[in-house]
């Protein structure tokens, strides 16, 4: 009985932890802005490029949508700009001074709007 409940078990198992595997691999911690920008600038045509692009766009989403129920740091324009205009200038932002890398990511990306949208 041992040997087909050790089985069952290790299919259990190697089921779950395929299951669990691939998410560590297509969506990174992102602690820093460097991590975020990372994953916004992925190449969508890679195997995990569109999870990649979609956590960013979703990340950044629910910051912007945080940041405007309390104190806001930053207006866009109207019409706004795309969102995916909006994290292409954060990636190159990310990439032209390599402090700004090592924020932690919302840090970061409320830095970034505020510097290129600030309120008036």
């Amino acid at each position: 009985m041992k040997p087909i409940v050790l089985a069952a078990l290790g299919f259990a198992g190697l089921g779950a932890g395929t299951a669990m595997a691939a998410p560590r691999a297509v969506y990174p911690v992102v602690r820093t802005a460097g991590d975020l920008a990372r994953l916004c600038a992925a190449n969508p045509a890679s195997p995990t490029g569109p999870a990649e692009v979609n956590f960013c766009h979703g990340f950044a989403q629910g910051v912007v949508m945080l940041q405007l129920e309390h104190k806001r740091s930053f207006c866009f324009p109207n019409p706004a700009p795309s969102r995916s205009a909006t994290l292409d200038g954060f990636t190159a932002w990310v990439r032209a001074l390599p402090a700004h890398a090592e924020l932690p990511a919302t840090r970061g990306l409320l830095d970034y709007l505020g510097e290129r949208y600030p309120c008036r």
